[in-house]
């Protein structure tokens, strides 16, 4: 099974910046459709950003041209850049690997956005 450690969260001013890093176990990690979603307290969990093993991306309506997700499979690592952070982004942030029949999360990492 893949196994996904998510780092890189934290507090930051609105109007800041953070990179998101998720690592990947394995050997087959270029593969995976890779996504990061988020969950505040209270709400259900969303997708913020995705991007397939041939490089395509896709995003949130309320993210898009703020945040950028990219992979870099000769390291099984996958990014999350943040720029112009709103109180409205905080929440905690999954990494998530999926392939038809398969979905794996890992354990999550904070963002903070706040004054």
């Amino acid at each position: 099974q893949v196994q996904l450690v998510e780092s890189g969260g934290g507090l930051v001013q609105p109007g800041g910046s953070l990179r998101l890093s998720c690592a990947a176990s394995g050997s087959m990690f270029g593969i995976y459709t890779m996504g990061w979603y988020r969950q505040a307290p209270g709400k259900q969990r969303e997708l913020v950003a995705i991007i397939t093993s041939g490089g395509s991306t896709d995003y949130a309506y309320s993210v898009k041209g703020r945040f950028t997700i990219s992979r870099d499979n000769a390291k099984n690592m996958v990014y999350l850049q943040m720029n112009s952070l709103k109180p409205e982004d905080t929440a905690v942030y999954y990494c998530n690997a999926r392939i038809i029949g398969y979905e794996y999360w890992g354990q999550g990492t904070q963002v903070t956005v706040s004054s």
